[in-house]
């Protein structure tokens, strides 16, 4: 608060004490009263309400003052009516009932709209479990009717089980906290799991997996999110290899504090200006226009955003037709994070 602004404030008082005292003054002269008497007169009344002006904007001052720092210290600053004191003066009672008031409608309007999340999430999540059965019903048929229209058909519904997958992930993706349990964990066993899951895609896309350096490095975290992450950034390498001679390489290198998974493919890569918007949601790039590679741009947003939540690291480097690199960075201990 500045004092100038405070003056302007208080114009009116002051202009009419001014007059008061002038009127004062000019009534006296009508009295034989000494001039010193009524300059006392006029000097006490000037003090006396000057006096009240100074108090007044110190105290205020203070006050708000205080609060615009409390404001600026506070990162949840909704729940700035909890911890700004009451006033002394009637307008701060005012103003914090009000922010009372705001804040307590603010946070039912909130509440109110995280039970309708929390609602849609449960039925997603459940809708879900229900269409995996089918799918696995579906799978189970083909097994037992295996020819190359099944064939085919087994193919779309692995795409289909990944997608209902990736769906589940991402409704759960926001209380992550809610559903993982950091354990120490084989990475190998990890990375064993992620190839598991695309071994009908590798096969019939012809793409050799080459372990190279991959040792059974002990690591913290939920292997059933790694797993998925790791699997995302598989199928990635799938989906954007070139025609001919289809390779990812996986290896990891274990350091003092952390053990770094790398997972390199050769395949068409990316543009040099689009690699770092890739973690972006919704970014496709020129590859995910290219015909027959219709992209999502989920896949790696959600990465990003797992091993955020899960305190691990991931990075990437690509060169335009010569392939992509992707890092996971796993804390050796589970007080670690990247």
């Amino acid at each position: 608060m500045k004092f100038k602004d405070f003056i302007k404030e208080k114009m009116i008082l002051i202009i009419g004490t001014i007059l008061a005292i002038s009127s004062v003054e000019i009534l006296l002269l009508a009295y034989n009263i000494s001039i010193l008497i009524r300059l006392y007169c006029a000097f006490i009344s000037s003090f006396v309400v000057a006096l009240a002006i100074l108090i007044e904007y110190k105290k205020k001052k203070m006050y708000y003052d205080q609060l615009i720092k409390n404001m600026e210290d506070l990162k949840e600053k909704y729940l700035i009516s909890e911890i700004v004191k009451t006033p002394n003066f009637i307008e701060g009672k005012i103003l914090k009932e009000i922010l009372q008031d705001t804040g307590k409608s603010m946070l039912e309007n909130v509440n109110y709209y995280k039970n309708i999340q929390e609602d849609y999430k449960e039925y997603i999540e459940l809708w879900i479990h229900e269409v995996k059965i089918p799918i696995a019903a579906s799978k189970l048929i083909i097994e037992n009717n295996k020819n190359q229209i099944t064939k085919s058909i087994d193919e779309e519904l692995d795409k289909v089980e990944n997608y209902t997958e990736q769906a589940l992930f991402y409704a759960r993706s926001n209380a992550v906290e809610k559903d993982y349990i950091i354990n120490k964990t084989n990475l190998k066993e990890v990375v064993a799991g992620s190839i598991l899951k695309n071994k009908t895609t590798l096969l019939n896309e012809k793409v050799s997996i080459e372990l190279t350096n991959l040792k059974n490095e002990e690591i913290y975290t939920d292997s059933k999110w790694a797993i998925f992450i790791i699997n995302q950034i598989i199928q990635n390498a799938i989906k954007y290899s070139k025609k001919d001679d289809k390779r990812i390489e996986i290896s990891s290198q274990e350091k003092s504090d952390k053990v770094i998974l790398y997972i390199k493919d050769n395949g068409i890569g990316i543009k040099k200006g689009e690699i770092t918007r890739v973690f972006e949601r919704g970014f496709t790039g020129e590859n995910g226009r290219i015909i027959g590679q219709k992209s999502t741009g989920i896949g790696l947003y959600l990465c990003k955003k797992l091993c955020d939540k899960l305190g691990l690291g991931i990075e990437l480097n690509s060169e335009k037709d010569k392939g992509t690199e992707v890092r996971i960075i796993f804390p050796k201990n589970s007080y670690t994070s990247f």
